[in-house]
């Protein structure tokens, strides 16, 4: 049964569901989510793992950093969680935003990471950052509005994005959104920040680069990433995209069941 949970850290409390036991897998969400993006995927790896899903600091019910987010305080944050529930090394899952923290772990305290799995991860090197600073729109920010069309706008942003026969996914996503509505575009300047480059080949944990085959924000940098990460291997997930770990949680638990096995 999932348990809701919260531990201190420097921010203040983290907010956490964990489910199961045996090695402990760390999963780590998109923005603007919470942890309740895992809330399918949590009891099925609890089959075999002790499946522990966090709201990154800030997001969900998790306290976070006053100052500017960054990738970097995300990770510390993060880490802190996995001291106050004295884990040693973890198989660590990100996905999008949530990847792009694994990486900075990964890279900060490799010692703390057993395998490592970045999905949907955009590769955020000079050029990206430069792309985004001369004029690519904001993903997720909306000016609000006295007659609630904000909402709508928030929902309009993601659309594209989401399966049409699945507004479920796209209410969670949104109910995510307004709890950080002030804050919302943070989270996606925080990534397109970080400087990944200097970052990414310092990691050495065995790792699995995911991405779902429908995700044409991320798909094309999967190559970049394959080529940083010296042996990592890569898996596709097919009729899914962005929203792909609450649309088709059955697949990444065949993948991440798979690729956890093979590091035992």
């Amino acid at each position: 049964m999932m348990r809701h949970r919260f531990a201190e850290t420097r921010y203040g409390q983290i907010h956490y569901v964990e489910d199961g036991v045996g090695d402990p897998v760390l999963l780590l969400h998109q923005t603007p989510r919470s942890g309740d993006e895992y809330r399918d995927l949590v009891p099925m790896l609890a089959a075999t793992h002790r499946a522990i899903a966090p709201d990154t600091p800030g997001f969900g019910l998790s306290d976070g950093p006053t100052t500017r987010w960054t990738i970097e305080a995300f990770a510390a944050g993060i880490l802190d969680l996995c001291d106050a529930l004295d884990l040693g090394a973890v198989g660590l899952v990100g996905h999008h935003t949530g990847a792009v923290v694994a990486t900075e772990i990964a890279a900060t305290a490799p010692e703390r990471v057993s395998a490592l799995v970045l999905s949907g991860m955009p590769y955020v090197d000079a050029a990206r950052r430069e792309q985004v600073a001369t004029g690519r729109p904001p993903i997720d920010h909306v000016e609000r509005a006295t007659d609630g069309s904000h909402l709508q706008q928030l929902w309009d942003n993601r659309a594209p994005y989401y399966p049409a026969d699945r507004p479920d996914l796209l209410e969670r996503l949104v109910h995510d959104a307004v709890a950080v509505l002030d804050r919302v575009e943070e989270g996606h300047e925080a990534v397109n920040h970080y400087r990944m480059e200097d970052r990414i080949g310092r990691i050495t944990a065995p790792t699995l680069v995911l991405c779902g085959e429908l995700d044409t924000f991320s798909l094309p940098d999967v190559g970049k990433i394959l080529a940083a990460i010296p042996g990592a291997r890569s898996a596709l997930l097919p009729d899914t995209g962005v929203p792909a770990m609450d649309h088709r949680p059955d697949l990444v638990a065949e993948e991440l069941g798979r690729f956890l096995r093979c590091r035992a």
